[in-house]
């Protein structure tokens, strides 16, 4: 698809600018125990995408379908899931990941847990009581793969241990939430996984960020992962390393894709012991729900081609949450635009055939 050039034009406080590098080459990127990993114990790239899902489940519906679609991805060979960051504080979050890991018969998948992170968000869709759903017999009805969630690394630890067993610039980071858990990360210092620091493991492992944030239309609106908390969006922009890609996924782009909610429950018509399908039959789902999310996982997969994307920029993040973009030939980012009613019936039809069909999970 042809890139195309979208320039706005706007004038607003310059609160926290991204420094760019003319070095960077954009491309598309596609146990719960925390050991040291040595340099010895990193596995040679393949060239699939290597993924690490960070997530504010636990609200809106779109990050289970995001989750879904990478063990999906994974299951066709297309990716591999390296972990998922959890960035929405409480325990019942991270049950809520390891049931969807477990119910794709990837348990094993690492999860981390933000513990000091964004206070008391907003929540639309209340599903945290996802592992707690039982059957007619009053067995649980989904498994688990761990047992102690207080035992979960913080998210920007369990960062730092999967960035430094990877190849250099392997790594596509999909973020779907709040920035707090890749703020500590660019904050911390070296460990025992790492002498680096967050900044330099992210620079040096890092390929791409594909981020769900933003909105960069002739009218922005207040972003409202950002607005979150502004100090941790800050940091992170502050600190994010200028020669380390990053694609935006702004509202935008995802709004008129919606997923509804008889869409939904038909589409796993072949069972309904499926925790999005119970979600959406036990919970109140009747809000609406853009598919955002799952755009950053369908980009880092799936490429560039099926997006129309910028040119290259910059991007200020401004004291009330809106974030402007920059054309610029040294930039690091670029950002989804909009897509006509075709466009965005075929990306609806990419996240509902994964529905469609049995999922290996047994």
């Amino acid at each position: 698809m042809k890139i195309k050039t979208w320039m706005l034009v706007a004038i607003r406080p310059l609160v926290i600018t991204m420094v760019f590098c003319s070095a960077c080459v954009f491309t598309s990127c596609s146990s719960n125990d925390i050991d040291p990993v040595t340099p010895s114990e990193e596995e040679a790239y393949t060239g699939i995408p290597l993924v690490i899902l960070d997530t504010d489940i636990g609200s809106s519906t779109d990050d289970l379908f995001a989750l879904e679609m990478l063990h999906y991805y994974e299951q066709q060979g297309r990716c591999k899931l390296l972990g998922v960051v959890v960035d929405r504080e409480g325990e019942d979050c991270a049950a809520c990941a390891d049931v969807m890991d477990t119910y794709f018969n990837n348990g094993d998948v690492p999860i981390g847990l933000v513990r000091e992170g964004v206070r008391h968000p907003a929540i639309w869709i209340n599903y945290k009581a996802l592992p707690d759903f039982t059957k007619a017999d009053g067995t649980p009805m989904f498994a688990c793969s761990i047992d102690d969630y207080s035992a979960l690394p913080d998210g920007w630890q369990l960062y730092r241990r999967l960035l430094a067993a990877q190849p250099d610039h392997s790594v596509s980071i999909c973020s779907i939430g709040f920035t707090a858990c890749l703020a500590q990360l660019l904050e911390s210092v070296g460990d025992a996984y790492s002498p680096l620091s967050g900044v330099e493991l992210v620079r040096r492992k890092v390929k791409c960020l594909y981020i769900q944030g933003g909105s960069f239309g002739q009218s922005p609106e207040p972003d409202y992962n950002f607005l979150q908390d502004m100090d941790f969006a800050k940091t992170f922009f502050r600190l994010w390393p200028s020669d380390v890609d990053i694609i935006f996924d702004p509202m935008e782009t995802g709004n008129g894709i919606e997923y509804l909610p008889e869409q939904v429950i038909a589409d796993i018509s072949w069972t309904d012991e499926h925790p999005i399908k119970q979600v959406y039959m036990t919970c109140n789902c009747n809000t609406g729900q853009m598919m955002w999310d799952p755009l950053t996982v369908i980009n880092a997969v799936e490429g560039d081609d099926l997006f129309t994307l910028t040119e290259r920029g910059t991007v200020v993040l401004n004291d009330d949450g809106t974030v402007i973009f920059t054309p610029s030939a040294t930039g690091n980012s670029r950002f989804q635009m909009p897509g006509d009613d075709a466009w965005r019936s075929a990306m609806l039809e990419i996240i509902r055939n994964v529905n469609k069909i049995l999922i290996n999970n047994n």
